[in-house]
């Protein structure tokens, strides 16, 4: 399973991606919710007590580089193998070798990169072979493991969730490849703050294209006095994208989803989809916008059309399954819809005035009739007496009181009549009435 070697190997500069991959634990940078100090992952490698498991993200966030690691840190045999190449023959012939290093008290790691794209047939090739131990399989994927590996392998492995990269973890990538003497460092490269940011959000958390970008805008910039400056305009070329370089974490970003929300919130589609399109070229994370747009769908529209959060939560799912930049038009979809839906913001509404009340008032007791009786000793403290179950009643209403005493008669939904809320707003009234006319009887 090794690679092909020519004698012009060496001739052929790697990627700067390649010559920057890092080689142990502390030169990763991110994913430090796993190789923090002290973190399971991290003991796991440094006591070199690897068992099988499967690395799960997005791409370009150092799941082949975590198995690189591990291949130089632990005493095991490693053998690299490709799920694109490979078939059940190539299989069966790595781990009959892994079951002869055995037998010698070697152990063999298997790194499979793409196990998603295995079939069930090869995926099945390799589990008696990791249940008896002859093989330490570590799989890399960007689909979900639940429903894209064999549920009796998966069992078998811990999943480890390793997260996209923050832009300030690929700044620090990109300044690192640029005095590294293994990657740009041996040049003479400028490049300022903004430049590094400009491509740390085209990235959009992918450490390999960003030092791609990179390359390529060395590659292109302007060389002077054996100095060569990389500008924002290089870097827009090479990109074929025009600045629109923001801080996800800062002003502009809120400012952005901010004019998304109130111009969905103004029934104006157009400057809704205008403001959805500038987040998603400036390298938003697609599945944060996702999760505005649901929030909005009750939050503004709620009742007056509950088909609304439907569509939303559709939305994000797709963002959640397939990314970008295909789910831009999901998204395009959830926000013309919103934009469009009749407006309520009595969800709302009804939420932070009962908020309030339960913030001030911590310490109001259940009603009796409305607490569970489960003992003899609950009932005779009056636990459930007065309970009156709603459906054995021929208005399925009980003339009962649910709220504490002290908030007796408070009311926190107050529908409107747009769109569908009426009819909510009718149905409402109508109980009411109903319990009022039932308390003078």
């Amino acid at each position: 399973m090794k690679d092909q070697v020519s004698f012009f190997t060496n001739d052929i500069p790697r990627p700067l991606p390649d010559r920057m991959r890092p080689q142990t634990i502390d030169e990763v940078v991110g994913q430090q919710h796993l190789l923090g100090e002290g973190k399971v992952l991290r003991r796991i490698i440094e006591k070199d007590l690897v068992s099988s498991m499967i690395f799960w993200g997005p791409p370009g966030v150092g799941k082949t580089t975590l198995a690189g690691v591990i291949a130089h840190q632990t005493k095991a045999k490693f053998i690299n193998f490709s799920a694109v190449t490979s078939g059940i023959k190539e299989i069966r012939t790595v781990m009959q070798q892994a079951d002869d290093n055995r037998m010698f008290g070697e152990k063999t790691i298997v790194f499979v990169d793409e196990i998603h794209r295995f079939n069930k047939a090869q995926q099945d090739a390799f589990l008696p072979f990791v249940e008896k131990g002859s093989i330490i399989l570590i799989g890399a994927t960007t689909e979900n493991p639940s429903f894209e590996v064999n549920g009796a392998l998966l069992s078998r492995c811990k999943v480890f969730v390793l997260k996209a990269l923050t832009e300030e973890d690929i700044t620090i990538l990109l300044r690192r490849a640029l005095n590294d003497p293994n990657g740009l460092g041996d040049q003479k490269v400028e490049a300022d703050d903004d430049v590094l940011r400009l491509i740390a959000a085209f990235a959009n958390g992918d450490a390999r294209t960003a030092l791609s970008t990179l390359e390529m805008a060395v590659l292109n910039g302007e060389t002077e006095d054996d100095i060569t400056k990389v500008t924002v305009e290089t870097v827009e070329q090479c990109t074929s994208r025009k600045s629109l370089l923001y801080d996800k974490t800062g002003e502009e970003h809120y400012n952005l989803i901010s004019a998304l929300h109130k111009s969905m919130r103004n029934s104006d589609p157009d400057a809704a989809v205008y403001w959805l399109a500038r987040m998603l070229e400036a390298g938003e994370d697609p599945i944060y916008i996702a999760r505005r747009v649901t929030r909005f769908a009750s939050e503004d529209v709620g009742l007056a059309d509950p088909k609304a959060l439907e569509l939303a939560v559709a939305a994000y799912q797709a963002c959640h399954l397939i990314g970008m930049p295909e789910c831009s038009v999901h998204l395009t979809q959830a926000v013309i819809y919103l934009s469009l839906a009749p407006k309520s913001n009595a969800m709302e509404k009804a939420y932070l005035t009962a908020r309030s009340d339960a913030i001030n008032m911590l310490a109001e007791p259940v009603p009796l009739n409305i607490r569970n009786g489960v003992t003899k000793l609950m009932r005779d403290e009056g636990y459930g007496k007065g309970y009156i179950y709603a459906h054995d009643t021929e208005e399925k209403i009980a003339d009962m009181q649910c709220l504490p005493e002290t908030l007796a008669g408070r009311e926190y939904y107050q529908p409107t009549t747009q769109g569908l809320e009426y009819k909510f707003k009718d149905r409402l009234e109508k109980i009411k009435a109903w319990r009022e006319e039932h308390k003078k009887k």
